[in-house]
C-alpha cells in the first residue's frame, strides 16, 4: 500500500470530499418578531388607515359628484365659490413666500452660528405648535381690533385689518411660520459647517457661501417645508374664522365657505369645494414625498462625507503609508467625487 492511500482509499479524493452539514439549531433573532404578529400589527395599520383617511376621502368625491358633473361645475363657477378660492389663493401666495424668507433666515442663523438667545428663538418658532389657532386669531383681534391696542389709531387713519384681506395674512402667517424653519434646521445641523469653512477659506463673500453652498444642499429640504406650509395655509381654519368676519364673497377662505354652505344645507356643494382642498391634499401628498426622497438622500450624503481632518503631517503620513493599491485608488476616486460635488472651486471665486 501506497503513502498517498489511506486505507484503500485516495488521500486526494479523502481531501476534497464534502462535509457534513452540522445540524445546528438556529437561535431565534429577538428584534424580529413571529409573522403573525408581524400580519397582525400591519393589518390594524392598514384597517385604521382605511377608515381614518381612505373612506372619508372617497366620500367627499362621492359627495361631491352624488348630483352629476354638472351640478359639481356649477358649484364651483358660483360667484361666492369663485370668491373663496381667489382670497385662499392670495393669502396662501402672500404667506407662504414670507414664511420662507423667514424659515430659511431663522434656520441659516441657528443651525450655523452660536449666539445668545439662540435656545430662546427656537422656542419661539415652536410657539404656534403649542397655541390654538383660535386664540392666536383672538390676540390679532385684540390688538387690531375696533377695541383693541391699535384699533383708534387705524380708525383714524381709516385703515381695517381685522375683517378683511389683512387679518387673515396675518393669522396665516402666524399659524403657518414655523414649517420652513422646522425642517431646515436639522437638514443644516446634520450637513455642519465643512463645506461653508472650505468655501469662506477659497474667498468666497457670505452671499456667495449662502448661494452656491447652502442653498442647493438644503433645497429639498426647503421645498418639503413650504409645501407644509402651502398646505396649512390654504387649509387653515380656526385662526382665519376669528378675524375674517364670515362676510360672504369678501373674506371667506375655502374652508369657511365649506361651513357656510354645509350649515345651509347645500352638501352637494359643499363638498364640491371640498374636492378642491382634498385634491390640493393629494398633490402636496405626492409633493412631500418626492422631497422625503431626496431630503433623506442628502442627509445620507452628508452623513458619509468625512469631516477636514487638518493638513497631512509626516507622522501621520508614515502611519497611513503601508496601503494597498486598492484602497489608495478608491480613496482617490472618492476624493474626486467630493471635488466634483463641491460647488465652489479654487479659480470659480
Amino acid at each position: 500500500m501506497s503513502r498517498n492511500s489511506l486505507n484503500g482509499v485516495d488521500a486526494a479524493a479523502v481531501a476534497v470530499a464534502p462535509r457534513a452539514p452540522l445540524n445546528v439549531a438556529r437561535r431565534p433573532d429577538p428584534v424580529t418578531e413571529p409573522p403573525v404578529v408581524r400580519w397582525m400589527l400591519t393589518g390594524i395599520a392598514l384597517l385604521f388607515l382605511a377608515l381614518f383617511l381612505v373612506v372619508p376621502l372617497v366620500a367627499v368625491f362621492y359627495q361631491a359628484l352624488s348630483k352629476g358633473i354638472g351640478f359639481y361645475l356649477e358649484s364651483l363657477a358660483d360667484p361666492d365659490a369663485l370668491s373663496a378660492i381667489k382670497l385662499t389663493v392670495i393669502t396662501a401666495a402672500i404667506a407662504v413666500p414670507l414664511n420662507l424668507v423667514f424659515g430659511l433666515a431663522a434656520s441659516w442663523c441657528i443651525a450655523k452660528f452660536d449666539f445668545r438667545g439662540k435656545a430662546l428663538l427656537t422656542t419661539l418658532i415652536d410657539l404656534p405648535f403649542s397655541v390654538s389657532p383660535v386664540i392666536s386669531g383672538l390676540i390679532y383681534v385684540l390688538m387690531f381690533g375696533a377695541q383693541g391696542w391699535f384699533g383708534p389709531w387705524l380708525q383714524e387713519h381709516d385703515v381695517q385689518i381685522i375683517f378683511a384681506v389683512p387679518g387673515i395674512v396675518l393669522a396665516t402667517i402666524f399659524v403657518t411660520f414655523p414649517f420652513v424653519a422646522r425642517e431646515l434646521i436639522p437638514l443644516m445641523q446634520a450637513q455642519g459647517n465643512d463645506e461653508e469653512e472650505a468655501a469662506h477659506v477659497l474667498g468666497a463673500s457670505g452671499w456667495q457661501i449662502f448661494r452656491r453652498v447652502t442653498l442647493p444642499n438644503v433645497k429639498w429640504g426647503l421645498l418639503y417645508g413650504v409645501i407644509l406650509c402651502n398646505a396649512r395655509a390654504m387649509g387653515e381654519f380656526g385662526a382665519v374664522s376669528v378675524v375674517s368676519g364670515h362676510i360672504r364673497g369678501q373674506t371667506d377662505t375655502m374652508p369657511l365657505h365649506v361651513e357656510i354652505l354645509y350649515n345651509e344645507y347645500n352638501f352637494s356643494a359643499a363638498f364640491a369645494v371640498a374636492s378642491v382642498l382634498a385634491l390640493l391634499a393629494l398633490v402636496t401628498l405626492g409633493l412631500k414625498l418626492l422631497a422625503e426622497r431626496h431630503m433623506s438622500a442628502e442627509l445620507s450624503a452628508a452623513r458619509d462625507v468625512p469631516a477636514y481632518a487638518g493638513p497631512v503631517t509626516l507622522a501621520s503620513a508614515s502611519q497611513s503609508a503601508p496601503q494597498s493599491a486598492s484602497q489608495f485608488a478608491s480613496q482617490s476616486v472618492n476624493a474626486t467625487h467630493v471635488s466634483a460635488q463641491h460647488p465652489l472651486k479654487q479659480g470659480e471665486l
